[in-house]
Parts: C-alpha cells; structure tokens; sequence
C-alpha cells in the first residue's frame, strides 16, 4: 500500500504541474515557452508511466487476493483430509495435482478412477497427451483461472456474467422497456394493457484456447514451485486476454457479439476529428444513453484513447481527467469512472474506440462450468518439457441496447 500511496501522490503532483504550466501561458495569453514545453512533454510521459504503475499494482493486488483466498491444492502426498467442502472433491483436486506434476503414472488406482471419471474428449484437436482426452479441472483451479480472467478480461470484469453447467444453445430474452410507463386510474377504470415487447437471442459456448504453454520436468519436481496456482494463471491471462478482444470488436459470426460491433452509436465526431475527441462529444454520448442507465455509467476505452481525453477542459477550463485522489478511489472522466481495456480500437478514422453505458445492463457474458486441461508429454520430451493447454467455452452479446452507447470517429 505504500508503493501504491507514493504513486498516487505522484500522480497528483505531475497532473498539478502540467496544469499549472497550461494555466501560466493561457493566463499571459502567449505561446508556451521552449522550456514549457519541454517540462510538457517530461511530466506527461512520466505521468503515463505512473498511471500504468498504478494498474499493475491494483491488478497484482486482485491475483494476490485471489491466492490467499483458496485452499493450496496438495499434489497427493497429504491426507485427503481438508476442512470444508466435499470429500470426493477433495480427493480429486489432489489427484489433479499430483497429475499436473507427473502425469498419469503417479496416480494410485483410486487417483487414476477419479481422473477418468472427469475425463473430456478432445483428442480431435490434436496433439499428445497423457490420455486419450483431458481433464475437467478442479473448483479451485477454475476459481484462480476465472478470476484471472476478470483481472485480464476487459469486460469480463464489468459485465453481466452468466454460469451453466453445459455449453448447450441457450434461448436468451432481450427486451428494453425504458419507453414504456405506467398510468394513474381513475375511480372504478380498470387498468390499461401493454404487453412487454421481448427479443431473442441465442447464447453459443465458443471455444477459447490458451495455446501451449511450457514447463521444464526439473520445474515440475520442484514441491516448492506451486504448480497449482502457476499453472491457472498463465492459462487465464491468455484465455482473459483473447476474450477481451471477443468482447468489444467481435463479429458475432462463429464468435462473440463484441461491444463496438453491435452497440448502437451514441455520438459520431465531426469531420476532422479521425483521432480526437472534444468535450461536447462527451456530454453527447453520456446523454445517449437512458437516464436509467446513466447513474452506473463507466466509460470503456483503449489507452490511448485515455491519453487524447486526458487533454480536454470542460466549459470553465477544468480538465475532464480527475486522478485517483487516494487509495480505494477510481480516477474519473467527468466525473465518470473508467476502465482501460486494450482490446477497444484505437483512435483513428471510423473506429469506435470508446463506450459508455452501464456495461453490468447492457452486455451478457456466457461461461461454461467446466474448464478443460491438457498435460501434453511426448511433443517436447527431448526438451525436457511438458505443455499446458488450457479451454474455456464462452459467448458474449449486447443484453439491453440502450444501456450502452459507443462513439465513432470521424470518416476524414
């Protein structure tokens, strides 16, 4: 806390400095100084390193929470004795353990039962592995790996999320009722009728992959690498990674209904404005979208799209950029908290690189119960190595159109 302490007041103190450089030449009514200029350029690069800073530690600071809030999955040389939860489930996340470390072989009979009770094949996609298919793995593991991906995931961590325990179609209602009203009656006048207007979508169960990720066997021999948490972190940061990406720009086509493809435009920026953004087009796109929404709106952008609105003042020349003002609180856009997610477009001519709305309202995340792992051995024996592959089936779509609206930059 004392490192992130030190960055905010930093922060602060670099924002103060380059208002107070813009504020001197506007007060004089003359062009910045070369030495301004400079101090400019020095402060705002710095400013952006803080910034970053910031986020990585708020992010290290959720994955650390994450570690000291599970039960340490053993890797099978402990007692199947643990307190809390189910014994069976107990005895497996051991089995797994002692699988991701060596394999099939190492496991008792009874080990080996429980692994092949929770076997999923997928031998269809290819390479070798210690069983025909993989494995569904444990609570815990999945419980790290999801979190991850929240941490990772952009949206993930800022939309509705859904669990079903398989990756059927799933027939989703969409309805948006911000129009309709009720009525006062009048003495003895029976109530009027309006029937509630739903859509329908389908949820799908899209297959996302971490790709291979290697491990030397000497790595894995080593009781003090824990494995267990390792393991469903890397898989998660990449799995959270191409989800995001799904999330804002995906077609919908054989993947995900991504934000900036489906969400209606709230404001497009004039002619000239292939990379900017101006004060009023804030005002506009947060008055898009329905009051009802408005009170939870976030914005959702790409960093560098943060750093064009970091520059922009509102009518009485305030900045519209507010930094963190201490630990625990999130820096604003008018007033607004936002989120940086490098999945969105970057600024340039006809992108939507920025959204806002009440994304919790507006966007629906499907995720599948179960997680899948492979331990593949014979590819990189001669190196000595074995890889982790890990899958997640999710779907994404826009839930309610009018609780999210994006802002598209000018043609040229």
């Amino acid at each position: 806390m004392t490192r992130l302490r030190t960055l905010i007041d930093e922060q602060n103190t670099l924002w103060h400095r380059m208002q107070e450089i813009q504020s001197a030449a506007e007060t004089e009514g003359r062009d910045w100084t070369a030495e301004e200029r400079t101090n400019w350029d020095a402060a705002e690069a710095r400013l952006t390193e803080v910034s970053g800073d910031i986020d990585r530690l708020n992010r290290a600071a959720h994955l650390n929470s994450i570690d000291r809030g599970q039960i340490v999955t053993t890797t099978g040389d402990q007692d199947d004795r643990r307190e809390g939860g189910d014994d069976r489930a107990q005895r497996y996340a051991d089995a797994f353990g002692r699988y991701l470390r060596g394999g099939m072989d190492r496991l008792t009979p009874d080990q080996r039962e429980l692994m092949m009770d929770n076997e999923v094949d997928i031998r269809a996609m290819g390479g070798n592995t210690d069983v025909g298919g993989g494995f569904i793995v444990p609570d815990e593991f999945r419980n790290i790996m999801t979190e991850t991906m929240k941490a990772f995931g952009g949206v993930f961590g800022l939309a509705e999320v859904i669990t079903t325990s398989t990756g059927a179609d799933l027939n989703w209602p969409t309805n948006d009722d911000t129009s309709n009203e009720g009525e006062i009656l009048g003495e003895n006048t029976a109530a009027g009728e309006q029937d509630i207007q739903l859509g329908g979508k389908k949820l799908k169960a899209y297959t996302f992959s971490s790709k291979q990720t290697r491990l030397s066997m000497a790595l894995l021999q080593d009781s003090a690498f824990s494995l267990e948490t390792w393991v469903p972190k890397k898989l998660g940061e990449r799995i959270g990674r191409r989800a995001a990406r799904a999330w804002t720009t995906g077609t919908g086509v054989d993947q995900p209904e991504g934000i900036t493809t489906s969400a209606i435009v709230g404001k497009t920026g004039a002619n000239g404005q292939t990379t900017s953004i101006i004060y009023d087009d804030l005002v506009d796109i947060e008055h898009s979208v329905d009051v009802a929404y408005r009170a939870n709106g976030e914005y959702l952008m790409h960093d560098l799209m943060l750093k064009v609105i970091r520059k922009l003042k509102d009518g009485q020349q305030r900045p519209l950029w507010q930094p963190i003002p201490a630990p625990g609180f999130p820096a604003t856009i008018n007033g607004f908290k936002y989120n940086i997610d490098n999945s969105m477009p970057v600024p340039a001519a006809n992108a939507k690189s920025l959204a806002f709305g009440d994304f919790k309202a507006g966007y629906l995340i499907r995720q599948v119960l179960d997680v899948q792992t492979l331990r593949l051995v014979e590819r990189y024996a001669e190196y000595l190595q074995v890889a982790f592959l890990g899958f997640a089936r999710m779907d994404g779509m826009i839930n309610d159109s009018s609780a999210i609206r994006t802002y598209q930059h000018s043609a040229s």
